[in-house]
């Protein structure tokens, strides 16, 4: 299976940034999901095309960041909530489709369409404050091991609210 990931980066980051898997730039991950190892670099196009209008109606959003929470097992892991916003929530119900439709098997089903909780995780000292604002304006489709390598991540697509898409060539 291909593991990807669809988030809003809330760092800047770039087209075709690589980056730990222990390191992630903050983000609001909008859907995580796998495809068959069949469905090669073009799944990539695919969803890129499909969820294109979607992303650009999205972006420019400005999301107020929420109370603190703890999410993973025994709440372990520590987040900073986003308030819901209908855009948000629809840009996300929009890519779940996207990948529905596609052939997309969702890692986390629980946890999608109306038990979406959109949240930034916090690591190394890196957190938002509650009461922030942070404008959705990148929005990235991610692989989670490209060419295999689950000890890094690569932007296969990057929305931008200037530029609004800015491609990295899938392998």
């Amino acid at each position: 299976m291909r593991n990807l990931i669809w988030v809003a980066f809330t760092e800047p980051v770039t087209p075709g940034l690589v980056f730990p898997r222990s390191d992630w730039p903050l983000h609001i991950t909008l859907l995580r999901f796998d495809v068959g190892d069949e469905a090669s670099a073009d799944v990539a196009d695919v969803l890129a095309e499909v969820a294109e209008a979607p992303v650009r109606g999205a972006l420019g959003t400005k999301l107020r960041v929420g109370e603190e929470a703890g999410f993973g097992h025994m709440g372990s892991i520590p987040v900073s909530l986003i308030n819901h916003h209908p855009l948000l929530q629809g840009l996300h119900e929009e890519i779940v489709e996207a990948a529905v439709s596609n052939g997309a098997r969702i890692a986390t089903p629980n946890y999608i369409l109306d038990h979406y909780r959109p949240h930034i995780s916090r690591h190394d000292g890196k957190r938002p404050k509650s009461g922030d604002v942070v404008v959705l304006d990148q929005v990235a489709l991610v692989d989670m091991a490209p060419d295999g390598d689950h000890t890094i991540r690569r932007i296969l697509r990057l929305w931008t609210q200037d530029a609004q898409s800015l491609e990295e060539p899938t392998r």
